[in-house]
């Protein structure tokens, strides 16, 4: 990594040192983080209408109903984006919320992600809050079964549902070295699964297992919910708001930025995209940070975290 001494600021100055001043007196601080806090740890995304996986829209993948009519399929598609983040290593902007966590008693971050990074890079459970659930958390399908497992990063979760590979170079004179085959490509033929070999419930023996993600049409987890409404209650006065690779402008996520500014939260907006602003817009005395998250969050949280020039092995 760059040292301190050679790197160049990847913010203005100007707005460097005002941001700073302010975090350095902040006591309560919330953070809104979406997918573009993760964009430097290369994961495929399937965001939106139009995103494929295979010839399915990836969205229509993600609700109950499909993994009622097709439960492999489903399976298939959530074996590999687990695989897929697996594989993928936390950047810098996920160690450093993570730092200024541990520095910061009063301060929660709320991430829309359920990529498993921001867990995998050490950041505290208690002050990490995931709207959408995680990839590596399953749950019994079964109507009257609670059985719920986290963090739970076996990869494949079942054997059945392991990444096909085939041989790379079948001339060569050396071992043969094993290919995985890319089966988010329509190409690569997938495996035809039964029920039998999906995973079961534990606990009721019954059911099967199911991603612990929030699918289309599906209430956002309460007790998730409840703790960030407490927290936000509980505040009398909220001094920070950063909002980090999301555009905040659909709700509930939108609600937190209003939540915060009635608190007197000042906002401070880091993204690739300049019109990417909440739906509240920017204020006089807010920031806009335009960049990648994983350059930019280091260098404006580095008075109250230190330096991070280096990732520590993530967790898994």
């Amino acid at each position: 990594m760059v040292s301190a001494a050679a790197r160049t600021p990847v913010v203005p100055q100007a707005d460097l040192e005002s941001f700073q001043a302010h975090l350095n007196q902040s006591t309560r601080i919330l953070a809104l983080v979406g997918a573009g806090l993760s964009a430097a740890s290369g994961l495929p995304t399937f965001r939106g209408a139009g995103g494929l996986w295979r010839t399915h829209e990836a969205t229509q993948l993600a609700t109950p109903e499909a993994f009622g009519r097709d439960p492999a399929l489903v399976w298939q598609f959530y074996s590999y984006r687990r695989h897929m983040a697996l594989k993928a290593k936390p950047n810098l902007a996920h160690y450093a919320l993570a730092e200024l966590a541990r520095k910061k008693e009063g301060f929660l971050t709320l991430s829309q992600n359920v990529d498993g990074l921001s867990p995998r890079a050490q950041h505290p459970a208690g002050q990490l809050k995931l709207l959408h659930g995680s990839l590596f958390d399953v749950k019994c399908s079964g109507f009257f079964c609670d059985h719920v497992e986290r963090n739970n990063y076996i990869d494949p979760i079942v054997p059945a549902l392991e990444i096909p590979t085939d041989e790379s170079d079948p001339t060569t004179t050396e071992a043969v070295q094993a290919r995985e085959l890319d089966i988010s490509d329509h190409k690569v033929p997938l495996p035809e699964i039964d029920l039998d070999h999906l995973p079961l419930c534990p606990k009721c023996m019954k059911g099967l297992l199911r991603p612990g993600v929030v699918w289309f049409g599906e209430m956002l987890p309460r007790d998730v919910m409840r703790d960030i409404s407490d927290w936000i209650k509980a505040a009398e006065q909220i001094d920070l708001i950063m909002v980090i690779g999301t555009s905040a402008k659909v709700y509930p996520a939108a609600g937190y930025v209003d939540a915060a500014r009635s608190k007197g939260a000042r906002v401070a907006v880091i993204n690739m995209d300049r019109n990417d602003e909440p739906a509240s817009g920017l204020y006089k005395g807010d920031w806009f940070f335009e960049g990648d998250a994983a350059q930019i969050m280091p260098e404006i949280l580095r008075s109250v975290i230190g330096e991070i020039t280096e990732m520590p092995d993530a967790a898994a």
